[in-house]
């Protein structure tokens, strides 16, 4: 792999926020900063791995994938573990791309 790959963010769902998917996937989800595709990889890392850094539980040491939409090399870091439904709203209103208007 690259070491001039682009990086992007992976969450990797636990306990409550990961309801609709079967149990024995253990796997880490991003979208490529490349083509925008929505890809997913084995975690690599275990849970008692993790830190606790700016509110999310997270691995700041990150992994390497390749888009398989693209087939370009790209670096996931951080990877944040969500483990509810809570936590999983928050981390999508802070990495959200479109501003929300309030009334």
């Amino acid at each position: 792999m690259s070491l001039h790959s682009k990086e992007a963010v992976g969450v990797r769902y636990t306990g409550w926020a990961a309801l609709g998917r079967d149990p024995q996937e253990d796997t880490v989800e991003y979208n490529c900063p490349y083509c925008g595709e929505r890809g997913m990889k084995s975690a690599r890392r275990t849970h008692d791995q993790y830190h606790f850094t700016d509110g999310f539980l997270q691995d700041l040491q990150g992994e390497m994938a390749a888009c398989r939409s693209c087939r370009h090399s790209l670096r996931i870091a951080p990877v944040v573990m969500l483990h509810d439904q809570d936590e999983k709203r928050r981390f999508e209103g802070v990495f959200s791309t479109e501003l929300v208007s309030s009334n």
